[in-house]
């Protein structure tokens, strides 16, 4: 199952890879004049590439779904952020850009520090649903941290605005992920169960608000401002929460433990870089603006 798990995981990371790149790819098309508000959303639905991308990123979500019914958030969540090792080449043979040596670097970071982590820490499933009592504290908790980012943004400007937003983002997509987990299960319980379980109804909920939280800090500053954030805050949140409510393990014993913590800064810092040449290499006339994106 862990095997599985992992193929599912890195063809999702595909999937999203590809939807990012055709939906910028998308968005750079569209004139500046018209890439606000409702002027935009009506150009992009009239793009075939916008609407790959919406296949991509739909189909991403399904597969990672599959993962996460298969395989634990610890190691789901983690492999998901080879969205980036797609996404770089991809949008670099798109746009004619040669990939630095720096990037070439931090990719192998990335790779290594994944491979370890799966071999070192043998991430175990717990519980693939956890009782509403289980989850109160994590949620009370998250709700806080959203609403404070969302209340200092509120009195920022710029990249601090972008920044503090797509915190929130990574925060509610973290939370998408872990109820995903808990979805699929409902939904194994046949259409009733699925439709009168709490967490289905807390994930369109989580879903729809990470959407808003991810279009405000991409219309609040540069790209490279709120990405690593999402992408790096989202796998966080979800292993957090795949420890303290669905009781996932992470193998390890004395000097392994420090090896782990080593292993989870690298691959931070590499997702981060990563992140970073990516939104770099995204479209700069109003990017932010134009970024349209799913979880």
């Amino acid at each position: 199952m862990t095997l599985l798990a992992g193929a599912l995981a890195v063809l999702a990371a595909l999937l999203f890879a590809i939807a990012s790149v055709a939906q910028r790819g998308a968005a750079a098309d569209v004139p500046d004049d018209e890439a606000r508000g409702g002027r935009l959303i009506l150009r992009l639905v009239r793009s075939p590439r916008w609407w790959a991308g919406t296949v991509g990123d739909t189909g991403g979500f399904v597969v990672q779904a599959a993962a996460l019914g298969v395989g634990s958030l610890l190691l789901v969540q983690p492999l998901l952020v080879t969205t980036v090792l797609f996404a770089l080449p991809l949008e670099a043979r798109l746009t004619g850009r040669r990939i630095g040596r720096s990037e070439v670097r931090w990719a192998l970071v990335l790779v290594a520090a994944l491979a370890l982590f799966v071999v070192i820490g043998e991430p175990t499933a717990g519980e693939d649903r956890a009782p509403l009592r289980h989850w109160l504290p994590a949620l009370v908790v998250l709700l806080i941290l959203l609403a404070g980012c969302v209340l200092l943004a509120g009195r920022k400007r710029g990249p601090r605005r972008a920044a503090l937003l797509a915190v929130a983002t990574g925060l509610a997509y973290g939370l998408v992920a872990a109820l995903t987990k808990s979805v699929v299960d409902a939904l194994g319980d046949g259409p009733v169960e699925l439709l009168t379980s709490w967490e289905t109804w807390a994930l369109v909920v989580a879903v729809l608000g990470g959407t808003l939280l991810q279009q405000a800090a991409f219309g609040a500053g540069p790209l490279a401002a709120s990405l690593p954030a999402v992408t790096v805050g989202e796998p966080i949140v979800a292993a957090v929460l795949g420890v303290v409510v669905l009781v996932e393990q992470v193998r390890a014993d004395g000097a392994e433990w420090v090896l782990i913590a080593l292993l989870v800064v690298l691959m931070v810092a590499a997702t981060a870089a990563l992140s970073r040449s990516s939104a770099a290499s995204a479209p700069t006339s109003d990017s932010a603006d134009r970024e349209v994106s799913t979880p």
